[in-house]
C-alpha cells in the first residue's frame, strides 16, 4: 500500500535524497505478475508490477524451433524475466484452443503438433513454485478488452475476433461465462450454414467456415476460378487483408466477399444478442480492418435478423482498442483474479 501511495503522490519531497534508502526498499519490495501469451508462431511474456498496467519488461520466442519443445520454450521465456528480488504473485497464460481453466489443461492446440491435455497450470506451479492459472486466448481477450480497452464500463459484452479463425469470449454480469468444464464462448462454431463449408473443426457450416480471414480469400478465390474477374486474378496467393484492399479499389468481387462475410457475421450476432443481451459487442481481429465493406452489412444484417429492437436500444457496436497487446492484457485481468 506505501508504494502504491507513493507512486500517486504529487510530492517531489518524497523522491528527494533524504530518503534515498526507504524508497529502494520500498521498491524493492513491489508484488509482480508475470503473465504470457501462446500463439503459433510466437510466444510472449510479459512482467507487470501489481500497481500499474504497463509492463516493465516483454520479451518474445518462436513457439517452435531449435530443438525445444513449445513448453520448453514457454517456462525458459518466463525464467528470463523472473525478479530477482520483487515477489511473483501469479503467473497467467492465455493458451490458444479450448481448455480448461480450472484444472488448468489445454485439451488441445491448434497449429502446436503434440499439444494435446498438456497440464500447462501444473508444469508452471511446479517450475516457479507460485500460484499459476491459464485460460483460453479469445476469453482472456474479452477479460482484456472488458478490464482495459474497448468494453470498460460494459458488465454485459460479448468479444468475437474474426481473423484466421473466429472465437470469442463472454461477459454476463461482470464475471467471464466459462461453462462447467471452460469450454463456453466458441461463438465461431455456430452453425450459420448447414449446407455451408467445411470448417477447420470438421463440422460443416460453422461461421469461422464463412467469416473468418482465410474463408474470405478461398471465396474469392474459388469465384476467380469459376471466371469471376478480379483485380486479385492475377495473384497466386492473397490473403483478407489483400481483399479488403481490393474492395477499396471499387472491385465488385471483394466488395461481394465482405459483403458476404459481414452479413453471416450479422445473422450470428443477432443469435448471441437473443442469447446474452449485452451492452456491447467488441468485434477484434485482422479483419475487422476491413471497414465499412464487412461492418455495413453486418449492421444491417443484425437489424434484420433481430427478434426485437429492444435489443439494439443502446447497443454498441464497436472494434477492439488493445491491438496485439489483447492477450497479454487478458491475461493480466486474469492474474489479478489470483491475489
Amino acid at each position: 500500500m506505501l508504494l502504491i501511495l507513493f507512486t500517486n503522490m504529487d510530492d517531489s519531497r518524497l523522491y528527494s535524497t533524504r530518503q534515498p534508502k526507504i524508497y529502494a526498499i520500498l521498491c524493492a519490495m513491489a508484488d509482480t505478475y508475470i503473465v504470457a501469451d501462446i500463439g503459433g508462431t510466437q510466444i510472449r511474456a510479459a512482467l507487470f508490477p501489481s500497481y500499474q498496467t504497463t509492463p516493465v519488461k516483454i520479451v518474445r520466442t518462436s513457439t517452435q524451433g531449435d530443438g525445444q519443445e513449445p513448453l520448453e520454450r514457454l517456462l525458459n521465456l518466463i525464467a528470463t524475466i523472473w525478479p530477482v528480488s520483487d515477489r511473483v504473485v501469479a503467473i497467467a497464460v492465455a493458451a490458444p484452443g479450448p481448455s480448461d481453466p480450472y484444472e488448468g489443461i489445454v485439451f488441445e492446440a491448434p497449429n502446436i503438433p503434440g499439444w494435446t491435455n498438456v497440464p500447462l497450470k501444473k508444469h508452471l506451479q511446479e517450475r516457479f513454485q507460485t500460484l499459476a492459472t491459464i485460460g483460453n486466448d479469445a476469453n482472456l481477450a474479452a477479460m482484456g478488452e472488458w478490464r482495459y480497452g474497448a468494453g470498460k464500463g460494459h458488465n454485459h459484452l460479448l468479444y468475437v475476433t474474426v481473423s484466421t479463425g473466429i472465437g470469442g469470449g463472454v461477459i454476463s454480469d461482470g464475471k467471464l461465462l466459462l461453462g462447467v468444464r471452460g469450454l463456453a464462448g466458441e461463438l465461431g462454431h455456430i452453425t450459420v450454414d448447414p449446407n455451408g463449408p467445411m470448417c477447420g473443426c470438421g463440422k460443416r457450416g460453422h461461421l469461422e467456415a464463412i467469416a473468418s480471414g482465410p474463408a474470405i480469400s478461398r471465396w474469392v478465390a474459388d469465384e476467380i476460378s469459376r471466371g469471376v474477374p478480379s483485380i486479385l486474378s492475377s495473384r497466386v496467393n492473397f490473403s483478407a487483408k489483400d481483399v479488403a484492399w481490393a474492395a477499396n479499389e471499387n472491385d465488385l468481387l471483394a466488395k461481394t466477399a465482405l459483403k458476404r462475410a459481414g452479413t453471416y457475421l450479422g445473422i450470428a450476432f443477432a443469435d448471441f444478442l437473443h442469447i446474452f443481451n449485452p451492452s456491447a459487442i467488441i468485434i477484434g481481429g485482422g479483419v475487422s480492418r476491413s471497414g465499412s465493406h464487412l461492418l455495413v452489412p453486418l449492421r444491417n444484417a443484425l437489424r434484420e435478423h433481430v427478434i426485437s429492437e429492444a435489443y439494439l436500444e443502446d447497443l454498441v457496436i464497436t472494434t477492439a482498442a488493445l491491438g496485439d497487446e489483447v492477450g497479454l492484457m487478458g491475461a493480466l485481468a486474469l492474474a489479478q483474479t489470483l491475489a
